[in-house]
């Protein structure tokens, strides 16, 4: 496992006002973890017990209809991102999604208790979690206002944007998925950008 010890201090830092004694005190409760490709993070019907930091790979947040099965990527999260079913693990209520390992991926992660823990004894932590809670506002309200006003193309790009690469590391259907077209709009979308 890389040293996720510096990629966590520097994201922690840049994301909220931690002093060193706060990073000291949560540094017993990160633990690393590898996630296979093809293997989850968390599965649907089951609570979401840990935040995770991805330091390597890429994960997607799908949904699987009951009835018949197709799959519906909403989001995905790449190096330097929370991951999370974040309505899951505030609630404590099962997860609706599956949160699947596009590649071989690296994490660390804390569980929902310690960090809990956390926001109760250091007033820090607690900036912490409120701003964890308005990154994953925003990333909600991001996504339905994505589907409402904006062009396939426009999502496309905006996906370039926060995961750089994206194209060249999962397959075009994921992408396609998750802009809610097929894969020949996709491809004209491309050659329009390539242009």
């Amino acid at each position: 496992m890389s040293d996720y010890h510096d990629v966590l201090k520097a994201t922690l830092t840049s994301f909220a006002p931690l002093t060193e004694k706060d990073l000291a005190d949560s540094k017993p409760f990160w633990k690393p973890r590898k996630i296979k490709k093809g293997d989850f993070f968390n599965v649907q019907y089951v609570v979401c017990n840990d935040l995770g930091l991805v330091v390597k790979g890429i994960f997607r947040i799908y949904y699987s209809h009951p009835e018949t099965s197709e799959e519906t990527n909403i989001f995905f999260f790449s190096e330097n991102q929370f991951i999370v079913s974040f309505r899951s693990f505030i609630t404590r209520n099962a997860c609706h999604y599956f949160i699947q390992a596009m590649e071989d991926c690296e994490i660390v992660y804390i569980t929902y208790r310690d960090l809990f823990d956390l926001y109760e004894t250091h007033p820090n932590w607690a900036k912490f979690g409120r701003l964890l809670a308005e990154l994953f506002f925003t990333y909600s309200q991001t996504r339905a206002e994505e589907l409402l006003f904006f062009s396939p193309e426009q999502r496309y790009i905006r996906l370039l944007e926060n995961h750089n690469n994206i194209v060249n590391r999962i397959p075009a259907y994921h992408i396609s998925s998750y802009l809610g077209i097929k894969n020949p709009s996709l491809s004209r979308i491309r050659k329009r950008i390539q242009r």
